[in-house]
């Protein structure tokens, strides 16, 4: 599946290239999303990071050359992980009811793991120079995606479009997720339930 956009790049002062320094990049940027989250945009330093992630803040340096940067770079990674589940999610010829669900719990699951962190990426942190073309590339896949799940299992041709089926669909499911991120009820088993029941029943209707 292919867009239009152009791929951003790479907010990095340099691309590891062996295994070593993609652990060491790995380790930097999962221990910046842990500050991001825990300490908030105001409370976010590389010496911290650095810290955390137990390296020196040269070595830091080394991949990322400012705050900025690192955010980006999580940011990214949690662009990768949402892809990923709609990826998964839009594979194979499962039911609709199966789909739904993989799609829902591949949703919780990517803002389950550090919840503040999405409020502080959405609410806080500043974009970096290549923000949008990374956003924009983020969004033209995403759409896709939601656009290829709505066009398999609505029920005929009438009706509204698959694009104006697969905004609402996904601005629908992003509302619900990102409440219940804020409020720290991802893991309600009613929750998942009933947005699994909203997502088949909303495609089962949307020719009538």
């Amino acid at each position: 599946m292919s867009t239009r956009i152009r791929k951003p790049r790479s907010p990095m002062r340099k691309e590891p290239s062996q295994a070593r320094s993609r652990a060491t990049v790995d380790t930097i940027v999962e221990s910046g999303a842990r500050v991001l989250g825990e300490r908030g945009w105001a409370g976010f330093t590389t010496n911290i990071v650095a810290a955390v992630a137990g390296i020196s803040i040269g070595s830091l340096y080394q991949y990322f050359p400012d705050k900025l940067s690192l955010v980006e770079a999580v940011r990214r990674r949690h662009f990768d992980e949402v892809l990923a589940v709609m990826r998964k999610a839009t594979a194979g010829t499962l039911p609709l009811p199966q789909r739904a669900e993989a799609l829902v719990q591949g949703m919780i699951d990517a803002h389950n793991v550090n919840p503040e962190l999405h409020r502080v990426l959405l609410d806080e942190a500043p974009g970096h120079d290549g923000s949008r073309l990374a956003h924009d590339a983020f969004l033209a896949e995403y759409h896709a995606r939601y656009k290829a799940f709505v066009a398999t299992h609505r029920n005929n041709r009438d009706g509204p479009s698959d694009d104006v089926l697969a905004q609402l669909l996904s601005g629908a499911v992003e509302g619900v997720i990102h409440s219940a991120a804020r409020k720290h009820v991802l893991g309600a088993p009613e929750l998942k339930r009933e947005l699994v029941r909203m997502i088949c029943s909303y495609l089962s209707n949307a020719d009538r």
